[in-house]
């Protein structure tokens, strides 16, 4: 794994004060997302390590700006941060260092342009958010929010291409979030609950005869309905996750294995979730760390071997590389 610097160096970012906003954000990153930062230096391209470090600060710095005070502060915080960021990207002088280096890996990679405003238009859903009534107010989230602040990342994984692979990714990357949210709102039960809304559609709490007072103070009767609705929800995760693999035949070698890892993170996530079943009324499921390091090693290896393949196919261009 190339420093730092000569990642940035690497990739034609050498003005000083541009290395060091970098630097900023990296450790900004690497602190809140430790995990996430370490696949990322691990497993992805070199000259994609500073745009995907732009994308989650700029992710980061919006929920925290939106994250607290009533719906009207956060409206108004988030329409002033939105325009603060298409100032930005319009080529005005920005002092805030998020947005500095995200006009910067902008000016690079240009398919974020559209990913940027996408998730600035989707962040309304999260700040209105008050739970689901039911499953087609999820649904609308995913689609609104979600998905747009997926995108920043993946579309940063897969090449220029024709409508039709684009349009196929994309789809796949809609199962992969779908499947990753239902997780979360499964795995941050009890949280949720503890400030007033959680993330599972009301009308299936009802069918359970659950409410979120509830799984505030559950009982082993609140146990034992949650299990059976833990199972529906998790089943419902489990086949999103099942056709989001086909993104592993989707994207460059180089990239495979970033995916790959993702995508199984989230089933030992969804194992744990499902194992701990009605248990999640007192605290989130917490997969193996030895699974988690096991699982890094693996595909760290597989970084490996796609980067030394990408090398020779640069050496030797008439030669076709296979996956």
């Amino acid at each position: 794994m190339p420093t730092w610097t000569r990642t940035l160096r690497k990739t034609g970012i050498t003005e000083p004060d541009l290395q060091a906003a970098y630097g900023h954000q990296r450790t900004l990153v690497r602190r809140f997302k430790s995990e996430e930062y370490l696949s990322v230096r691990l497993l992805l391209p070199a000259h994609l390590h500073p745009p995907v470090i732009a994308a989650v600060a700029f992710m980061h710095e919006t929920d925290q700006r939106v994250d607290t005070g009533t719906i009207d502060a956060r409206r108004h915080a988030l329409g002033e941060w939105a325009t603060a960021t298409r100032e930005a990207l319009s080529g005005m002088s920005a002092s805030n260092t998020t947005l500095r280096v995200l006009s910067d890996s902008v000016a690079r990679h240009p398919q974020l342009q559209q990913r940027v405003e996408d998730f600035l238009q989707g962040a309304r859903h999260e700040v209105d958010y008050t739970g689901f009534d039911t499953e087609e107010d999820l649904q609308s989230y995913i689609d609104g929010y979600s998905l747009p602040a997926f995108m920043l990342l993946a579309c940063l994984l897969h090449p220029a291409a024709g409508p039709e692979a684009a349009g196929a990714f994309e789809h796949r990357c809609r199962d992969l979030i779908e499947a990753m949210q239902r997780i979360d709102f499964l795995d941050d039960l009890a949280e949720d609950a503890a400030q007033g809304q959680v993330g599972i559609p009301g009308k299936d709490l009802d069918r359970h005869d659950l409410s979120v007072n509830d799984l505030k103070t559950p009982t082993n009767a609140v146990r034992a309905r949650l299990a059976q609705l833990v199972e529906e929800q998790a089943e419902l995760a489990h086949l999103r996750l099942a056709v989001s693999r086909q993104l592993t035949g989707l994207v460059p070698r180089q990239t495979r294995p970033f995916i790959t890892a993702l995508l199984r993170v989230q089933e030992i996530r969804l194992h744990a979730v499902r194992r701990k079943g009605g248990g999640l009324a007192d605290g989130g499921a917490r997969p193996s760390p030895l699974g988690l390091v096991g699982l890094l090693a693996r595909q760290y290896g597989a970084a490996l071997r796609a980067r030394r393949g990408a090398g020779q196919a640069k050496q030797h261009p008439g030669d076709k590389v296979t996956s």
